[in-house]
């Protein structure tokens, strides 16, 4: 079998989506894995993402981790100060290298025994704008973290992008900007150059009928891989 990755800014369905397959006619059984950078939102992660998460959560802190992809700010204070900075980051680097690839794993397993594997976002899709495609300068992290996504790390087989105009994102889900919203569409949409399975799915209509569609263009893609 094969996967296929839901992609879309905030608000395009994603979830919602991937779940609704699982009730549609589709040429195999699916496997929907969460691949996005909310680990509250994923119920598959590895014991030290868990025990990460709740040491920031006993913190005061949001239990969420993302990879670096920001500018970071430069530590201010002694040079010891610094250096422990730059270690904090590069542990937590590690730790979601770690967390990307077991759950590749996790979807290599499921593919293997016949499932079509949906992911819901991914993580190429999600960090290809500002650790793979920016030029320039760039922190460590983000460079290494670019250079496996690109190199290394599997791509789906299908990428199907879930796309409305930003300001009807932001009427579904209202956590960012409709401008935000807009940019990220756009982000997005330009993976079709580099993508070489890529679909646009209009979602500016009911979500049934977005599933449906969804699920015609995995059957089809599935049948021309069967020819």
């Amino acid at each position: 079998m094969f996967s296929v990755a839901l992609i879309g800014p905030d608000g395009a369905g994603k979830s919602t989506i991937s779940e609704l397959l699982e009730r549609q006619p589709m040429p195999a059984p699916v496997k929907r894995i969460y691949m996005g950078v909310n680990l509250e939102a994923s119920s598959l992660m590895l014991p030290t993402t868990r025990l990460a998460l709740a040491l920031k959560s006993a913190r005061g802190r949001r239990s969420d981790m993302t990879a670096p992809s920001q500018q970071p700010v430069p530590a201010a204070g002694s040079p010891v100060r610094r250096v422990a900075k730059a270690g904090v980051r590069g542990a937590r680097l590690v730790l979601w290298l770690a967390e990307e690839w077991f759950r590749q794993i996790v979807a290599e397993y499921h593919r293997r025994r016949g499932s079509i594997v949906v992911f819901d976002r991914h993580f190429y899709a999600d960090y290809y704008h500002f650790d793979v495609a920016t030029e320039g300068r760039r922190p460590l992290a983000s460079r290494v973290h670019g250079y496996l996504l690109e190199h290394a790390y599997p791509k789906p087989d299908l990428v199907i992008c879930l796309d409305a105009p930003g300001a009807v994102l932001f009427a579904r889900k209202r956590e960012a900007s409709p401008e935000w919203l807009e940019q990220r569409r756009r982000q997005y949409l330009r993976l079709a150059e580099v993508v070489p399975s890529f679909v646009v799915v209009d979602v500016d209509r009911p979500l049934d009928l977005v599933a449906r569609d969804v699920a015609t263009v995995i059957t089809e893609f599935s049948e021309k891989r069967r020819a």
